[in-house]
């Protein structure tokens, strides 16, 4: 728990998924935390302020705390203006440093990604080349530079980084429930050999993740967070499938070049009626590609709340099995 000397933590983009889940974790073990988000907190309404990270003068009003978990970010894969990516993820996050230097503020706990490491060779950790390959990517590894200058500039500061890979859980609506939906609905059809692994993490491991950064460790540091182990593609869908319908296997398939083929077909159609379509060329490769993580840099002594398959046996009960028409809902990419 955080000392006395912190009376309050400020979680900047507390109103989006992964920061409602590390609010709740806050506000069980009694920690006083404000949430700073472009829109109130559904679950928090009477702690939130309304704040834009690009306005400096907004920032500035509205952060109380005493130590910053940074959040914010345009993350999405369909953002039409690459200049978006910047202003919130490379300059927002600016803003934030000069707000700490200004106020005499310590620790920030940064939230980034394991997209700053591209098209990673499996087993990718810490350490890895950073070579993201999107506006999103380059943009969360330039706000990773912002923080550990911020950071060198005065020895007594900490900036732990936390690079999540994919994550999921229950109301977010990202790439994860898109393809946990498809199964549910009968209408799957299996793209490729499925041997290829992803690697996830429950949302609920990754808040207990950052609550523990708020007190471990001194200087700077980087963590890939994931959990493990990492399943295959065609495990993944075979559980599902026999979670949901009883049935065992991945059920029909087709070839990857097919597959590919028909998410073309889709984007073109997109393109000419304006919808957006589940189906799509970018979305069958990244279902057909290994994204798999590993951390050579762990917190010391933490322990993540659940396991990968209790995490995702969470989530198909919320989500399929007994759902709650009035849960929250984050839509993500």
């Amino acid at each position: 728990m955080l000392g006395r000397a912190m009376v309050k933590v400020s979680v900047i983009g507390g109103s989006g998924f992964i920061g409602s889940s590390l609010c709740r974790l806050l506000a069980e073990r009694q920690m006083d935390f404000e949430v700073i988000d472009l829109k109130p907190s559904r679950s928090f309404p009477g702690r939130s302020i309304i704040a834009d990270i690009r306005d400096r003068a907004a920032l500035a009003a509205a952060v109380r705390g005493d130590v910053i978990v940074h959040l914010a970010a345009v993350h999405r894969d369909d953002v039409r203006d690459p200049d978006a990516y910047r202003q919130t993820n490379v300059q927002g996050t600016a803003n934030i440093c000069d707000l700490a230097t200004a106020r005499g503020i310590r620790r920030i706990v940064f939230t980034s990604t394991v997209a700053v490491h591209g098209f990673a060779a499996p087993g990718t950790d810490e350490t890895g080349p950073i070579a993201p390959f999107n506006d999103y990517g380059r943009t969360k590894a330039e706000a990773e530079a912002v923080i550990a200058r911020w950071q060198a500039a005065a020895p007594d500061r900490t900036a732990i980084v936390v690079r999540p890979t994919v994550v999921f859980g229950p109301g977010n609506r990202g790439n994860v429930f898109n393809l946990l939906s498809q199964i549910a609905s009968g209408r799957f059809v299996m793209v490729g050999r499925g041997q290829n692994t992803k690697s996830m993490a429950y949302v609920e491991n990754v808040a207990a993740f950052l609550l523990q950064a708020l007190t471990a460790g001194q200087g700077h540091s980087v963590h890939i967070y994931t959990d493990g182990p990492d399943l295959r593609m065609d495990q993944l869908v075979g559980l599902v499938r026999e979670r949901l319908h009883g049935k065992a296997g991945t059920g029909p398939r087709l070839p990857y070049w097919l597959g590919l083929a028909l998410g073309h077909l889709a984007d073109l159609v997109a393109r000419v009626t304006g919808r957006r379509l589940p189906v799509s060329a970018v979305r069958v490769r990244k279902f057909c590609a290994t994204t798999s993580f590993a951390s050579a840099n762990p917190l010391p002594g933490f322990v993540p709340p659940h396991d990968l398959r209790a995490g995702l046996e969470r989530v198909l009960q919320a989500e399929f099995l007994d759902p709650d028409p009035d849960r929250e809902i984050f839509l993500t990419e």
